[in-house]
């Protein structure tokens, strides 16, 4: 398998490219660092594109090993021909392989084997080759069952010789391929229920849908449910369209052993084929279901990750309870603790008048300007005491929920009490929630991806293949954003492009020793980081005191040399100044005079135009509240600004300030035709919507947004 080829004609890209893609990968590099300082290299593709690559690579490096395995396998039976060889080097999946190693695979004992240890093979290939009479196949199978070691009868020596001829079939790796498509191309879904109860899986209980077209969300719902033992499920065919392909192959001209020939093709398709294909096919509509869920969890993952930050305001974070009641926290703006406690305005203690005393105490000590809600327990009921108390304060106070997903992980963690080793395991939940509000990023990174709730179906995943999905996606946020190098905690580091968690655990811990960094070339005296390490991180982090401007910047230090001759050459220290300098040259022929790629020359202008900038500030704001509804006061046709709090295959669930996020299905996110959700929305994204209907006994929202204007907050 040529491995650079192939993946030269998947991604569309030059020979050269991809050589070179490949060559930066295997040297150890880290993707955010190709896609940030190696774009020459790779044509300026994406760390998105870089990662599907870099996974392909390893699968295809993977397939590969499988051909050689087999090769070798094949070989060591001394049945390895050319056309053998040829036929496992151009198979372009694990089933084409497979497929072609299937007929020498050791076999457990089979009718078929039986058959052939009795002798039989003879009479099968007498029904399976030249035209005979019946005369001469029943005298065969006479004489065979005379045989000390032979079948029973005639009868029990043509059913073995069938069964020998209906396993070659089923070992047939054209065979296998027609009907393994015919089923990807024809075949039916199709779903029954084994109650009579009603649970989630009801509309399945009688149910079908084209292989080809059936989505990946109902892929995975019709899994669960079989494997909930609520539904049984099967790909079905017409058998005589599976038949036609079986005859095609078997019984090539007229003969006395048809009716026996025919026998064998339906027995081959009912008892080893269509077994076999129809899991092959599942399989692989649940794998592609699984990728497809990973893509959107990861999708939406970014999306939160990259959410704004709240700058400048001291927050109060609520975690609602009921029995336990409701835990507080005051941070302020650089996310500090400043006070912590619990009150009790929900049931079962209803202690409101209390409760408002001391949060408006509170607020008016630390002079909080905003109030960052949990959207789990008692939210709804949280959120209406926070409501009333700034009405009836009159306070200068808006609030937001806050997905609260992972919060109690968090809490209970080796890192939060770490963190925060004096306090109680829920009040660093409040904690976190306010610091959510503040820095979505800097905080999501101390839980687990999976537990950030942005997913659909995700319990159901592959745990090793979501994980590592998940993790490039938060690495290439924190990378994308940038990291104070001088504030960020161990977590935080640990996403850093080349940091592993140890070597993260030594950068805080020799800056709790010997002071703030001055410099990022003092990295370089932090046990267990190398120069590879240095190289592969050292662009993403920031000093914004630094007494050089450009270790506040992505300008990577490798080109610090670079941008002080440009500096000397138009008489400009590194600075915007200089970069608008810059900006009003020639940039192809100034890049080609220093001996520099065109990208990475106006890569370092833009960073030179804003030191210190953090890519988020450039995107909307949260959707603050202050006011509220109740669900009993929607109406259809209403018109109100919500967020989107999740997006799956089928549509975004908004946020609209009841606490029962409404669905926009797929077919109302616009007026165009949408291929897919997040070609229109992603999450955190603040959107504006229509009522469509409102159902209060099962608390449903359908949501539209089409034609309502701007959508995009």
């Amino acid at each position: 398998m040529n491995i650079e080829k192939v993946l030269q004609e998947e991604f569309a890209l030059h020979e050269q490219q991809i050589s070179q893609i490949i060559g930066l990968i295997d040297g150890g590099n880290t993707i955010p660092f190709i896609a940030r300082y190696r774009k020459e290299q790779t044509g300026n593709l994406d760390d998105q594109v870089l990662r599907r690559l870099a996974e392909r690579l390893d699968h295809l490096k993977a397939l590969a090993a499988r051909q050689e395995e087999v090769l070798r396998l094949i070989e060591e039976q001394g049945k390895l021909t050319a056309e053998l060889s040829q036929a496992i080097r151009q198979a372009a999946t694990r089933a084409e392989i497979d497929d072609v190693y299937r007929p020498f695979r050791p076999k457990r004992k089979t009718r078929a084997s039986a058959a052939r240890a009795q002798g039989l093979l003879p009479l099968a290939d007498l029904l399976a080759g030249e035209p005979a009479s019946e005369t001469a196949i029943r005298d065969l199978a006479r004489q065979l069952a005379q045989a000390p070691e032979g079948p029973a009868d005639e009868a029990a020596a043509l059913a073995g010789a069938c069964d020998i001829l209906a396993e070659i079939l089923s070992d047939d790796t054209w065979v296998r391929r027609r009907l393994r498509r015919l089923l990807q191309a024809q075949g039916q879904v199709v779903t029954e229920g084994r109650t009579s109860e009603t649970t989630v899986y009801s509309a399945y209980y009688d149910y079908s849908e084209p292989v080809s077209r059936i989505p990946s969300h109902r892929v995975l719902a019709i899994d669960r449910g079989e494997r909930e033992k609520i539904l049984s499920v099967r790909v079905s065919i017409e058998p005589e369209q599976a038949l036609a392909v079986l005859h095609s192959r078997l019984i090539s001209r007229p003969s006395a052993a048809k009716p026996w020939l025919e026998q064998t093709a339906a027995d081959a398709w009912k008892r080893l084929l269509q077994p076999s294909l129809e899991t092959e096919v599942r399989n692989e509509l649940t794998v592609q279901a699984q990728e497809q869920a990973v893509q959107v969890f990861a999708a939406n993952l970014r999306s939160v990750l990259l959410q704004p930050p709240v700058r400048g305001h001291r927050v109060l974070g609520l975690d609602p309870g009921y029995r336990t009641g409701c835990k507080t926290a005051v941070v302020d703006a650089t996310g500090r603790v400043l006070a912590t406690g619990v009150v009790y305005p929900t049931p079962p203690r209803s202690q409101t008048a209390e409760a408002a005393r001391t949060l408006t105490g509170l607020i008016a000590q630390h002079q909080v300007s905003l109030i960052a809600i949990g959207n789990g327990t008692a939210s709804r009921e949280t959120e209406l005491f926070v409501r009333d108390m700034i009405h009836e304060q009159k306070l200068a106070v808006r609030w937001f929920v806050v997905n609260e997903a992972g919060a109690s992980v968090y809490s209970a963690s080796e890192l939060g009490a770490a963190e925060f080793p004096d306090c109680d395991v829920s009040l660093r939940s409040a904690i976190s929630i306010a610091r959510r509000l503040q820095d979505p990023l800097a905080e999501l990174v101390k839980i687990e991806p999976r537990s950030i709730g942005v997913g659909q179906y995700q319990h159901d995943l592959q745990a090793k293949k979501l994980d590592d999905s998940l993790r490039g996606v938060v690495e290439d946020c924190v990378n994308q954003v940038g990291v104070d190098l001088n504030t960020a905690s161990a977590a935080l580091l640990a996403y850093v492009a080349g940091i592993s968690a140890s070597v993260a655990a030594q950068i805080v811990a020799f800056r709790e020793a010997n002071g703030p960094f001055r410099s990022r070339h003092r990295l370089l005296a932090v046990p267990k980081l190398g120069p590879m390490t240095f190289q592969q991180c050292a662009g993403f982090l920031r000093i914004p005191d630094a007494a050089q401007i450009l270790d506040n910047t992505p300008v990577h230090p490798e080109r610090y040399e670079l941008v002080e001759q440009l500096a000397a050459r138009f008489g400009q220290p590194p600075s915007p100044r200089l970069a608008e300098r810059l900006q009003q040259q020639d940039l192809p022929r100034l890049a080609g005079a220093y001996d520099v790629g065109l990208p990475t020359l106006k890569d370092i202008i833009e960073a030179l135009q804003k030191p210190g900038r953090d890519p988020r500030d450039d995107m909307p704001q949260p959707l603050l509240r202050a006011d509220i509804l109740e669900l009993e006061d929607l109406k259809p046709g209403m018109v109100l600004r919500g967020v989107v709090r999740n997006v799956a295959d089928f549509g975004a669930f908004v946020d609209i300030g009841v606490h029962q996020d409404g669905l926009v299905h797929v077919s109302e996110l616009s007026d165009n035709f949408v291929r897919h959700p997040l070609a229109v929305v992603q999450a955190g994204q603040a959107v504006t919507v229509r009522v469509l209907q409102v159902d209060t006994v099962r608390r449903r929202i359908s949501l539209s947004m089409k034609s309502v204007g701007d959508s995009q907050g």
